[in-house]
């Protein structure tokens, strides 16, 4: 690689972490960037700087093994994840970790970003699954999103944060900022009663205008939720889309059971959300199926 590469591929990791820190993705000394070099190196931040405030000289070379080729400083303690990336995706040159607040909190509560809300991420990204919880800074990470990473760009990680990557540092970046816009987005929905989903058949044409607009998606869009994946390598990414041969957006309580009817699952999960003051809300369809349910005990 040309010195004048190297020296753009510095200045781009200055200029994400910068963008990071100021939009409150990362605090202190949290996150890290790294970018290929070449098929043997890769250039990584350094261990216990902030983010806002790193400068070109600062980045650190390392082998694909971790071992540091040159830098004054020490390399960032989650190498390893991204180390994992860049063996299972050579179409990645650029890998972001941080923990976007609103992004962060879905993944401490366990919710993936994987309904079918907006179009563009759709057609971007995605879906975006929740890696299992790994110590951070440990083989576990690694081993986490090594699931999900072949198919998708980008991953909540439980009770941790995001990672995204891309063809380059600033796209891997722009899908930080994709899924932290998306985050926000679902949250605002669900406060506000609820999301009309995209139907399973309008997926599948926007599934189609990936290949329209040259989007390079990692995998292909799934939207039955009974499609086989392996168990220890996902391939397609798994979209909550549900069928309607009518309508292009269907109300989210249409995943809740057949034919839009909640299930009986839902209904004692109702119950069971009981806010602190003790007070339940159901809805009239929560309500009759419960009812029934007992009914159906009881006859039993």
């Amino acid at each position: 690689m040309s010195t004048r590469l190297e020296e753009q591929l510095r200045a781009d990791i200055v200029e994400a972490g910068r963008r990071m820190y100021a939009r409150g993705y990362v605090a202190s000394n949290d996150g890290n960037i790294s970018a290929r070099l070449d098929d043997t190196r890769l250039m990584t931040t350094p261990k216990s700087v902030s983010k806002g405030f790193m400068t070109p000289d600062m980045m650190v070379i390392v082998d694909y093994e971790g071992h540091k080729v040159s830098g004054e400083r020490d390399a960032s303690s989650e190498l390893p994840m991204h180390l994992e990336i860049y063996r299972n995706r050579p179409d990645v040159n650029g890998v972001v970790h941080a923990h976007p607040p609103l992004a962060t909190g879905f993944a401490v509560a366990g919710i993936p970003l994987t309904r079918a809300v907006l179009a563009e991420v759709i057609t971007t990204l995605g879906s975006i699954p929740i890696a299992e919880y790994g110590t951070p800074s440990t083989a576990e990470l690694p081993e986490a999103i090594r699931k999900y990473i072949k198919a998708h760009d980008g991953m909540l990680l439980a009770n941790h944060g995001a990672v995204t990557c891309g063809p380059s540092v600033m796209a891997a970046y722009y899908k930080m900022e994709t899924i932290e816009h998306f985050a926000k987005i679902s949250l605002v929905a669900r406060l506000l009663g609820g999301e009309h989903l995209i139907s399973r058949e309008e997926v599948e044409r926007l599934q189609g205008l990936r290949g329209y607009y040259g989007i390079a998606a990692p995998a292909p869009l799934c939207t039955d939720p009974d499609t086989p994946q392996n168990m220890d390598q996902v391939l397609c990414q798994v979209l909550e889309a549900p069928a309607s041969a009518t309508e292009r957006l269907v109300p989210s309580s249409a995943l809740r059971g057949t034919e839009g009817e909640p299930s009986r699952v839902d209904a004692r999960s109702a119950l069971a959300a009981a806010s602190r003051d003790g007070e339940i809300r159901l809805t009239y369809g929560e309500l009759t199926a419960l009812i029934a349910d007992a009914i159906k005990q009881l006859r039993d």
